[in-house]
């Protein structure tokens, strides 16, 4: 089976386990990766007007608008999912499908990122929307657990740069992450609680040590434009989340250059980049202060290669995915990962990022080796499931 295809459920390989040789998702859109065929049935049921009536030719519109170069129709197609995920039963549809996805594209932990606030229109409350996105996740889990197989997949939620509801996301999160009384005692508490011991968080059975409960949410991240919509602006967000010691991944080297990257680490604390793309625009050789920062801290690029030539994060150094930087970050030592960002819209998976990367861009297999090794290491888990993880994507002791 192609890791292109998307199947109705989950298939075994013929050495028992479940999808191809095991890898690790780390960024990851839920509403840019809804299958064509779900998006019509979704559509069907909200009344939504869509710019094609069959499956095969919506899939065709997504990657033709995503390809066009123009902003305009790209954006436009993120309105037409986003459009039919607005009930609960919708976003459900949708988790449990991304299992399935997941599992064809050999996937044995993903992080999935969303942004709940733009799911709202249909009278859904915040956390009605992430407990429909969690039990959607969990089904699915529960559906590779029993055919034999594993999946872990958790949620990282968005707040979206250019609206003004951060901070409220952000208090989402901690809530979600920490538990509801968690924001009660304001900053002073915040900072008495990460002295006190806590109880291992107990989820359901697993054999695997220290693997996150399905569907919890893990993490969070400032998605939406970036230029004229700095971290900063969302300091009172971001404070709150570092004095909760709540992990953060930041968008930025992607539409705008390094010194969003800069500001992503000094305002949001980000323990990892979506895309950093950018960061080698006007220091080739990675030796500024802030390169050298990122490279040696170990601070995890989530790139996106395919999406990054639709976007034209990465036309400074040419059109194809052999000119791509992130063969040059890699040969340089910085801790890249390799995701799809959206699967719909760039036709993608992280199987077939890879696979364009060996053929076109000279991998190894080393090389393949190293970003999944890189992705299990910057994992938004406990450090025993990242060693676990870090043996089955490299066949190594961790």
């Amino acid at each position: 089976m192609s890791t292109r295809e998307s199947p109705e459920g989950p298939v075994r390989t013929a050495g028992g386990a479940l999808g191809p040789r095991p890898r690790i998702c780390l960024h990851d859109h839920l509403d840019g990766g809804v299958r064509p065929a779900t998006v019509l049935d979704l559509a069907r049921e909200a009344g939504h007007e869509l710019p094609a009536s069959d499956a095969e030719s919506l899939g065709r519109w997504f990657r033709d608008s995503a390809n066009s170069g123009s902003l305009v129709r790209y954006l436009e197609t993120f309105e037409h999912t986003v459009a039919v995920m607005q009930t609960a039963d919708a976003l459900r549809r949708v988790a449990r499908e991304y299992t399935q996805t997941c599992v064809a594209d050999g996937i044995v932990h993903a992080e999935v990122r969303w942004a709940p606030e733009q799911h709202v229109a249909g009278g859904l409350t915040l956390d009605a929307a992430v407990d429909a996105v969690q039990q959607g996740l969990a089904e699915g889990i529960e559906q590779v657990r029993a055919a034999g197989g594993h999946l872990s997949v958790v949620q990282i939620l968005c707040a979206m740069r250019h609206l003004e509801r951060s901070t409220e996301i952000a208090e989402l999160v901690v809530r979600r992450v920490r538990g509801g009384d968690a924001l009660a005692g304001g900053a002073a508490g915040a900072a008495a609680e990460q002295l006190r011991p806590q109880d291992r968080p107990t989820t359901p059975p697993s054999p695997v040590p220290g693997e996150p409960e399905p569907g919890a949410v893990v993490a969070f991240d400032l998605a939406g434009p970036e230029a004229g919509f700095p971290a900063a602006a969302h300091r009172e967000a971001l404070d709150l989340l570092a004095a909760h010691r709540i992990p953060v991944t930041l968008r930025a080297g992607e539409a705008d250059g390094a010194a969003s990257m800069a500001d992503a680490l000094l305002t949001g604390r980000a323990l990892r980049l979506g895309h950093g793309v950018r960061l080698l625009d006007e220091d080739p050789e990675g030796t500024s202060p802030l390169a050298t920062w990122i490279r040696d801290r170990r601070v995890a690029l989530e790139v996106c290669p395919c999406s990054n030539l639709q976007t034209g994060a990465s036309r400074a150094w040419g059109e194809g995915i052999a000119e791509h930087p992130v063969t040059r970050l890699l040969r340089g030592g910085f801790a890249v990962t390799i995701s799809p960002d959206n699967r719909l819209m760039s036709d993608t998976s992280v199987g077939h990022e890879l696979e364009q990367l060996r053929t076109r861009a000279g991998w190894s297999d080393e090389d393949v080796v190293a970003v999944q090794r890189n992705a299990a290491r910057a994992a938004f888990v406990s450090r025993e499931y990242q060693l676990w993880l870090e043996e089955q994507v490299t066949g190594e002791r961790a």
